[in-house]
């Protein structure tokens, strides 16, 4: 992380975390998620410091207890708080993602950044599903019907059992993770400026993803736990399953980013989401160029030579209303030290 910080001074030159860092944990119940929402109105669930880590356990996008088992999973397999919150929650829509959260950062204001730190991720559950619906997914047209399936996970080997013969390894990561807008609900399925449901499979643990705050106290939510995806994700859904995972929260005070950004440790990353994939694609090649010009101190046009000859850009999702598009530069390409 302070390879990061050091490369982007320009951007997050200074973290609030100056008090004694925290661990919390924050379960997966009726009055700790926020079911197809982001909302700056929203009450937090949890309130925490800059430099403090939270642990959160997620549900999984494959519906309540009654069409898992419809699909063969074993009852004892479905975690318990499944139950609860499909009972009790009653705030639901427009989306239909359910979120954990929100989690509010103290010190977060409106033109801060919230650096969110991925420090672990667990599979939660031995299963996965994938399915399809009528109207939905990449092809519509052409598969005018409902499908599901579920998929056997083997968390030992880190294998997901597709079909006999089809093996997927297992890279979890959540495809939901951001922070609220400035007023009141959006649809949990759009993603944005806020992050949110980006479904971008490089997100996985050890990485780190950077948001611009947008409302008083950021307003984290996260869920829409993969077991493992393929970019596109052009049925509408992953391997579903259920996450917990570990976040260290840091704010950076009044600092400029339009876009969310991540680390790998292996790429710097920058991101587009539009509902026209031309413009996706260039708000995410413009905010790289952006990055290369302000952490490289590299003319634009020659950031923009490199791009094409160095840069990646992969279509991160084509499915959620608003498609995602994003840049990748790997770190290696620069040899020389400052």
């Amino acid at each position: 992380m302070k390879r990061f910080l050091a490369a982007t001074a320009v951007l997050f030159s200074v973290a609030t975390c100056g008090m004694a860092q925290s661990s919390y944990t924050l379960e997966a119940k009726p009055d700790t998620v926020a079911w197809g929402y982001y909302s700056g109105m929203a009450k937090p669930a949890l309130t925490v410091h800059s430099g403090d880590t939270v642990t959160m356990q997620t549900l999984s996008t494959c519906g309540p207890r009654e069409r898992m088992e419809r699909g063969g999973v074993k009852p004892e397999d479905i975690p318990p708080y499944t139950d609860a919150i499909y009972k009790e929650v009653k705030d639901r829509g427009p989306g239909g993602h359910i979120l954990t959260g929100p989690v509010a950062i103290a010190e977060a204001e409106p033109g801060d950044v919230l650096e969110v730190q991925i420090l672990k991720i667990n599979l939660d559950t031995n299963f996965a599903c994938n399915g399809f619906s009528l109207h939905r997914g990449f092809l519509p047209m052409e598969f005018p019907f409902s499908r599901s399936r579920i998929i056997p996970l083997d968390r030992e080997k880190m294998i997901g059992h597709f079909a006999s013969g089809i093996d997927i390894p297992l890279h979890p990561f959540f495809g939901s993770m951001g922070v609220a807008p400035s007023g009141g609900k959006i649809d949990s399925a759009p993603p944005f400026a806020h992050a949110g449901n980006m479904d971008n499979k490089e997100l996985v643990a050890g990485t780190t993803l950077y948001i611009p705050v947008a409302a008083k106290g950021a307003l984290f939510e996260a869920g829409d736990g993969h077991a493992a995806q393929g970019n596109g994700e052009v049925d509408i859904t992953a391997l579903e399953t259920y996450l917990t995972g570990t976040f260290r929260f840091v704010v950076h005070k009044k600092q400029t980013l339009k876009w969310p950004r991540a680390e790998t440790p292996d790429y710097y990353i920058t991101m587009g989401f539009s509902p026209d994939l031309k413009e996706a694609t260039e708000h995410a090649l413009r905010d790289m160029i952006d990055f290369l010009v302000e952490t490289k101190g590299m003319k634009p046009e020659d950031a923009y030579m490199l791009a094409s000859v160095a840069v990646d850009l992969d279509i991160t999702q084509l499915v959620d209303g608003n498609v995602g598009v994003h840049a990748m530069y790997p770190k290696k390409i620069f040899t020389a030290t400052k």
